[in-house]
């Protein structure tokens, strides 16, 4: 997974970790091993965890986890360079060298694994393989019945090929390519249509392979279907009778933000949003992503009615909190507990 950082976290929470080998994983795919440089053990993560990479310029991203949560002294992520990307991935490629100090985030997990799962299914897309192969390793050494299945064009698209040979020896790695055809694709419709009790299913990859297995979890249980993006999906147009030049129930173009604490009253202008209008104010809100995929800068409202945007949070969560990247207010104003 990658994704772009503004704000980021305080210095001391940062680690400034050493690369120590990188390595060719597959068409346009490195991965990268961050050890201490004094040897320590790394603070601990949990499979499903991120970390952000520092690249210079304030050039940030975030990179999914890859090796086993029991792995005490190196962090793994891997990384396709996109050539029509934002430019995160190119710079990891052409800049990130071994023996470089790289300034690296704590990990932080919003698509951790359930505790209480029978049986899980992990579903990857191309480069999306990454928090799955992680959790892969993590199931394995729980004892829970898993599958992983892993969906790329050809093998030559594959990472981890000697890491998950084992696993794929065991049947628990299913590979499926569709040498870029739809009719080679697999069947996830079919795979996913009959949950069983204590089932869990993960999957992440790009738009259309997420678009598909959303589709077919559709009938899963409540808390059963676990995702994560890569970058914010689009959302389809809406053909809703206006009101006032305006779709029913839309944000306004301008709102207020009360910060509880202080009292202060914080204006956001229409095309701002509350985590720019709060920089500015003097008040800021560490972010992350920037497009509600990460939840790390979840804030608790006290009052007002949110325009939730983010693609994040969990229905209970969005009854008093908000992420200040993405969402807005449909009142005209909001109070956060700031």
């Amino acid at each position: 997974m990658e994704n772009t950082e503004r704000s980021p976290k305080p210095d001391d929470e940062a680690l400034h970790l050493r690369v120590r080998q990188i390595r060719f994983e597959g068409k346009g795919i490195n991965s990268y091993e961050l050890v201490d440089p004094s040897g320590a053990n790394l603070p601990p993560f949990d499979a499903g965890s991120h970390i952000d990479i520092h690249l210079g310029d304030g050039l940030i991203r975030q990179y999914s986890l890859c090796n086993s949560p029991a792995d005490t002294k190196r962090y793994v992520i891997a990384v396709l360079k996109d050539e029509k990307g934002r430019g995160g991935s190119k710079a990891v490629h052409e800049k990130l060298r071994v023996q470089d100090i790289v300034r690296v985030s704590r990990p932080r997990n919003h698509f951790p694994l359930a505790t209480d799962a029978g049986k899980v299914i992990l579903l990857a897309g191309g480069i999306g393989v990454t928090p799955l192969k992680s959790m892969a390793h993590a199931l394995e050494a729980q004892g829970v019945d898993y599958a992983l299945h892993y969906c790329a064009r050809d093998a030559d698209c594959t990472a981890f090929g000697n890491e998950l040979a084992a696993l794929a020896a065991s049947g628990h790695v299913h590979y499926h390519f569709d040498g870029g055809s739809a009719q080679g694709r697999l069947d996830i419709g079919r795979l996913l249509t009959r949950p069983s009790h204590g089932e869990h299913v993960y999957y992440c990859g790009p738009a259309g392979f997420m678009q598909a297995c959303a589709e077919a979890t559709r009938h899963w249980p409540k808390g059963s279907v676990h995702f994560e993006h890569f970058k914010a999906p689009e959302k389809p147009p809406v053909s809703q009778p206006l009101r006032d030049g305006r779709l029913p129930g839309a944000a306004p173009d301008s709102f207020e933000v009360v910060l509880a604490k202080s009292g202060r009253i914080v204006p956001v202008d229409q095309g701002q949003s509350i985590a720019d209008a709060l920089n500015e104010a003097g008040a800021p809100v560490p972010t992350s992503c920037c497009a509600g995929l990460c939840a790390t800068c979840k804030v608790r409202y006290l009052d007002g009615e949110v325009d939730h945007r983010d693609f994040i949070l969990s229905d209970d969560e969005r009854a008093d909190h908000l992420t200040v990247c993405v969402s807005r207010a449909k009142s005209a104003r909001l109070v956060l507990d700031l």
